[in-house]
């Protein structure tokens, strides 16, 4: 086999995911959906999300408010809408951290000298045994309560999951024969990963980035839920989850929306992990 055709191999779980079952193509519709609003959700939203309207406090969802309005009579839809970028983007952001931190530390701790794999190993177990919520809340006192200081926290948190499966998978290909000619001539572990392991690595890491996202995802609901990050009355799927509750028993309809998004939402990207885990398992 040429090494494009194992290249295509390795490629064509991951993009032929919509042939592989309805519960799939299913997630990535709603991933397509999800992708839309984390784009242009403040331009679809029909009314002003920030708009107060007393009167209008705790409607019961209706053709004006399609989803009804939460306490302080705005638009539960608009803000629905309005809130997906800060809640979506931010996830992606926080997913594409911990990729970079720990991918490549992960990459190359098969390669460093034995001290420096075990201090790489060490800190990655310490790391893993922080508590979430906690680290959050003192990153956040000691760099500033918003969302990038939120963002940045979660990626750190979610570095060391790439960090062991990019070691796994480079440990995986590290005792090939092409691996050990190029040690043998002079090759740097740099040269190494970019021209030979990094090709078989990235499938594996793309479908743990899909998973860590709807991860990511979770912890700025819970972040955003208790305050943390974005600020009212900035919207948030988070944060709209947390006012609502105040009101559960005058509007026990409020937390469905923001909680059906986000379950919907990490369910799909779940869904599509699973199938091309499921796939790369096969070639």
């Amino acid at each position: 086999m040429t090494a494009l055709a194992a290249r295509t191999g390795r490629i064509a779980p991951l993009t032929g995911l919509w042939n592989t079952g309805w519960a799939t193509r299913a997630a990535l519709v709603i991933l397509l959906g999800v992708a839309i609003l984390a784009v242009a959700g403040p331009a679809l939203a029909p009314q002003d999300p920030l708009a107060q309207n007393p009167a209008a406090a705790l409607q019961e969802p209706s053709l004006t408010h399609l989803l009804g309005t939460d306490y302080l009579g705005r638009d539960v839809l608009s803000r629905l809408f309005a809130g997906a970028p800060a809640s979506l983007l931010s996830a992606v952001s926080a997913a594409l951290i911990g990729l970079v931190l720990g991918a490549v530390p992960g990459a190359l701790s098969v390669f460093v000298p034995r001290a420096a794999e075990w201090l790489s190993l060490r800190a990655v177990d310490a790391l893993l045994a922080l508590p979430f919520i906690l680290f959050a809340i003192v990153f956040a006192a000691l760099l500033g309560n918003g969302l990038v200081q939120a963002t940045l926290a979660i990626g750190i948190l979610v570095a060391p999951g790439f960090f062991r499966i990019a070691r796994a998978a480079t440990l995986r290909v590290r005792d090939s024969q092409y691996i050990d000619a190029a040690g043998y001539l002079g090759a740097s572990a740099w040269w190494i990963l970019s021209r030979h392991v990094w090709r078989h690595v990235a499938p594996t890491l793309v479908v743990a980035s899909v998973s860590a996202l709807g991860g990511a995802l979770l912890a700025v609901a819970s972040l955003t839920f208790l305050g943390i990050g974005v600020q009212p009355p900035a919207p948030t799927w988070g944060g709209m989850l947390s006012s609502d509750l105040g009101y559960l028993g005058q509007r026990p309809w409020g937390p469905v929306a923001p909680a059906l998004a986000i379950i919907l939402t990490v369910g799909a990207l779940n869904l599509v992990a699973d199938a091309a885990r499921d796939g790369l398992a096969h070639v």
